[in-house]
């Protein structure tokens, strides 16, 4: 008998009568005819390749879909403000100084109220420091989201508490916001 096809699919006989397929060894399977192009490698499974939602064929890359109809977007970062270094300048009485401050809203939403406080160090003469007086003042709002304002203020304690030969000095400002 000439090479019939066997129980392993259509495959070239061994010349014995028996049909074997073609690469295989009697009691295994049969194995699929190989062809002659080497397979094609699989696709990486990346954002952007054309398979994938909000991916083009080109490779490039699509925003996100935006939210369906009656979702509403996700809404924008609070406010960050970052304060600058006070600044100081000597005012018309020794127990004042004028200060000015710069505000710098980092964050996606403007700030719409708030509080600046001021740490103000009272020196004697001999460079000693006797006491830190804190106070408050308004923050200058609002301040858009990305914008920068500065501010001077003001800064004052009680006359009693720098008497002659002492000076004021504001050192340290921190703020609260909304």
């Amino acid at each position: 008998m000439a090479g019939g096809a066997g129980a392993g699919g259509a495959g070239a006989g061994d010349g014995d009568g028996v049909g074997v397929g073609a690469g295989t060894q009697p009691g295994k399977p049969a194995q699929p005819p190989t062809s002659s192009k080497p397979p094609k490698p699989a696709e990486p499974s990346t954002p952007g390749s054309g398979s994938q939602p909000g991916g083009g064929g080109d490779g490039t890359t699509k925003p996100p879909p935006s939210p369906p109809p009656g979702k509403p977007a996700p809404p924008p970062a609070p406010a960050a403000l970052t304060l600058s270094a006070p600044q100081r300048a000597p005012a018309d009485k020794r127990w004042c100084e004028k200060v000015t401050v710069e505000f710098r809203n980092t964050g996606g939403s403007p700030a719409r109220s708030g509080t600046v406080t001021f740490a103000t160090h009272i020196i004697g003469a001999l460079g000693v420091d006797w006491a830190t007086i804190r106070s408050s003042q308004s923050l200058p709002t609002p301040i858009a989201a990305g914008a920068t304002r500065s501010e001077t203020y003001t800064v004052c304690v009680e006359s009693w508490r720098v008497p002659l030969g002492m000076r004021v000095e504001t050192q340290d400002v921190s703020a609260v916001w909304e």
